[in-house]
This record gives C-alpha cells, sequence and structure tokens, in this order.
C-alpha cells in the first residue's frame, strides 16, 4: 500500500470535489458538502480578511485523499456560537495569545456533525490518531494555542477523546417528529394552554392577510436567493454590532445553482405572488433532516416570525417524513414550540501545559452543570417528550 502524506490546504479547491463527497460517505450531510464548503470560500464569506483562514487537513496515497478535516484558523471567536470568552480571559491571564486558533466546524453554522472524513478501506482510529499529530505538530511549530472541534458528531466522539482530546458540553434545541404524522399530530403533544397559543399565533398571520409558501428546488433562482439575502442582511443590522452578518450575497446567489437548490427551502410570506414575499425563512435540507438558518421581514406582523421559522417548517417536515428540526442558535422561545434542549459536544486540544491543566479540571464540573442545566429546561416544557440521551463520561 502506497505511503500516506499529510498535506495542508489553504482552499477547499486543493481536494477533487467527488474525492471530498465521497469521504462524506453516510455523512454526506449538506453543510460539510464540497459545493457548501466552497461556496462560502469562493463567496468570500469564508475568508482571511473575515478571521476565517481556510486550512484543510488531508492524509493522500499518492494522489488519492483517503481523509480530510475542514479546519479553519481563526483570528476570532464569531461565527462560532460556542462561546469560549472564558477560555479568552484565561490566556490573557496567563499572558498568552489566544488567536489564532484552529477550528473544525461547518463555518458560521451551529450544526452537529463534525468529524474527520475517512475512507471506509482504512483504519479510521488510526487515521484520526495520525491527524490529531499532524495537527499538533503545526499548532507548536506556529505558536497556536489550542484545536477546537464544535458540534462533533457523536459517532466520532469516542475515537476523538481516545486521541486526547477533551470535551465541553453546551446545549442546542432540536424538534423531532416522534410519532407525529401531520401537523394535529404535532398539536396534540402540547397542553391545552399552548395548542390555544400556537393556534392563536397561526391565526394571527393569516387574519393579516399573509399566506406561507413553500419554495424548493427549481422555484428558486438568484433573484429570489438574493431577496433572501436581503432579508438576511435586514436582520442582522437590526442588532447592529451583534448582527452576526458573515455572508455575502454571492453566497446567495450560489445557493440558486442545481448542485445547492435542491437542499434549499424558502418560506415565504406573502400577499399574492409567493416570488414577491414580505418576508422569509430559509432552511437546509436532507432527506430526514431540516435546518433552519435565515430569516428577516419588511413588516412587523404579529407572529409572523414564528409561523415562516417555526410552524411553516415543521408541517413541512411532517408532510414529507422528514424526523427531525434544528432550529439554529438560541433556545428561549423555541422551547415552547416543541423544541427540546439537547447536549451537544465539542472537543478540544490546548498546547500550554499550564492552561490544558486548568481548563481540564474544570470541564467535569461545568459539563455537569450543564446536563443539569439541559433537564431542568426539559422538565418544564408545555408539551410531552421523550428525554433526550444525557450520559457522560470523563
Amino acid at each position: 500500500m502506497a505511503t500516506l502524506s499529510v498535506r495542508w490546504h489553504r482552499s477547499i479547491r486543493d481536494i477533487p470535489h467527488s474525492h471530498w463527497d465521497h469521504l462524506l460517505g453516510a455523512n454526506l450531510i449538506p453543510f460539510y458538502q464540497w459545493s457548501w464548503l466552497e461556496a462560502l470560500e469562493a463567496s468570500e464569506s469564508i475568508a482571511p480578511d473575515h478571521g476565517w483562514q481556510p486550512l484543510h487537513l488531508a492524509l493522500w496515497r499518492e494522489d488519492v485523499p483517503v481523509a480530510v478535516a475542514p479546519l479553519y484558523l481563526k483570528g476570532h471567536s464569531y461565527g462560532e456560537f460556542v462561546f469560549d470568552q472564558n477560555f479568552v480571559y484565561l490566556a490573557a491571564d496567563m499572558g498568552l495569545n489566544y488567536y489564532p486558533k484552529l477550528l473544525g466546524m461547518s463555518p458560521v453554522s451551529p450544526v452537529q456533525g463534525y468529524r474527520f472524513f475517512v475512507s471506509n478501506e482504512e483504519d479510521e482510529s488510526e487515521l484520526t490518531m495520525l491527524m490529531m499529530q499532524a495537527i499538533d505538530e503545526l499548532a507548536r511549530k506556529n505558536g497556536i494555542l489550542s484545536c477546537n472541534f464544535l458540534y462533533v458528531d457523536p459517532a466520532w466522539r469516542a475515537i476523538a477523546e481516545a486521541a486526547g482530546c477533551a470535551v465541553w458540553l453546551n446545549q442546542q434545541s432540536l424538534w423531532s417528529a416522534e410519532e407525529s404524522k401531520n401537523f394535529e399530530d404535532y398539536l396534540a403533544c402540547f397542553n391545552a394552554n399552548q395548542r390555544k397559543n400556537i393556534k392563536k399565533e397561526r391565526r394571527a398571520v393569516h387574519e393579516s392577510g399573509v399566506s406561507v409558501t413553500a419554495l424548493t428546488g427549481e422555484d428558486l433562482d438568484r433573484r429570489l436567493l438574493k431577496r433572501m439575502h436581503s432579508f438576511y442582511q435586514q436582520h442582522c443590522a437590526r442588532w447592529g454590532a451583534w448582527g452576526s452578518k458573515y455572508l455575502s450575497e454571492s453566497f446567495f446567489e450560489n445557493l440558486a445553482n442545481p448542485l445547492q437548490r435542491n437542499k434549499i427551502v424558502l418560506f415565504s410570506a406573502h400577499r399574492g405572488d409567493p416570488c414577491t414575499p414580505l418576508a422569509m425563512s430559509m432552511c437546509v435540507h436532507d432527506s430526514q433532516k431540516l435546518w433552519g438558518r435565515y430569516w428577516g421581514t419588511e413588516e412587523d406582523i404579529n407572529c409572523l416570525h414564528f409561523e415562516v421559522c417555526y410552524y411553516s417548517p415543521i408541517q413541512w417536515a411532517l408532510e414529507r417524513g422528514i424526523q427531525t428540526f434544528d432550529p439554529g442558535a438560541g433556545g428561549g422561545h423555541k422551547r415552547r414550540r416543541g423544541f427540546v434542549a439537547q447536549p451537544v459536544v465539542s472537543l478540544h486540544r490546548w498546547y500550554h501545559p499550564g492552561m490544558d491543566a486548568l481548563i481540564r479540571a474544570w470541564l467535569p464540573k461545568a459539563n455537569d452543570l450543564m446536563m443539569k442545566e439541559i433537564e431542568a429546561i426539559n422538565a418544564d416544557l408545555p408539551f410531552r417528550v421523550v428525554a433526550p440521551p444525557l450520559s457522560f463520561v470523563g
């Protein structure tokens, strides 16, 4: 068998599209596909000038990559939604430079599924260890303080822990269809007061004269995706410096191409033509999962956000047999609309012995508190729920 070589790539375009997606295999969720990550780079939404330097790691056997890791050299912590300010302060107190740091995730998308993608013909544990060693060597040679893998695929966690990563628990929201087959089944899961509230919220939108239509596939063109960008931009602007505007107009336009549009669904709120929306949300999907991403509106209509971002997507998902809906970052108002708090794992490596020891000593208590918080949130939900798995070792 040909010898393995380690290569670092400053653009995903250095790795052939077909090889990259082949390595994803059954893990081919949209946010890690070559076309999605390449669109982020090509649109300069993710670029060194914005604090994101692509630095993808690949193991090659001659001219064939047999393992890849999407990685970025970060000059800040924006767009991650796992908040590491305490680590930043600790590094400052110790006289250390926290940035740049290495980051593994799908940029600006808090979507569970990160892992090293390894050929089925290779030993995953062995290649994971080799890739961790390559990361460690790069970090130590370049004075990088940490490497952080966010929103980790639960199936990869044990392999990465065995390779020396520390586990930090956070939380996200998730709706699951469970036994629901339609929207009436969804409503039946709630207590009487919340059922009444949801019906009232949907009625408020209807009485405003607004309809909501799902647009997918060939319905999506560049003009409509540019309109979605304008809603996204407008919504971000409402939050000023905290608006989290990361994506350019050209990224949204790229979503209209055939490689992208079949995984996009826009929920258009309109009076008349659905292609002339007054508000819109954008979701990403595959056959089993739906992910909520962005929304915006040009009118302040009571309860429209709930309809366009939660109720219409849930109804659409149920009609298609989609089993889960991740609505994106944040949580409070989502809880009362069917979303359960779930633990989400990030994995970390620190290259200063003192900082590493301090954080690893703190993590068990922090993780235990997070699990108790999740349990408390879910104990107070206004609907029946199957408790999420909360087992934690280490």
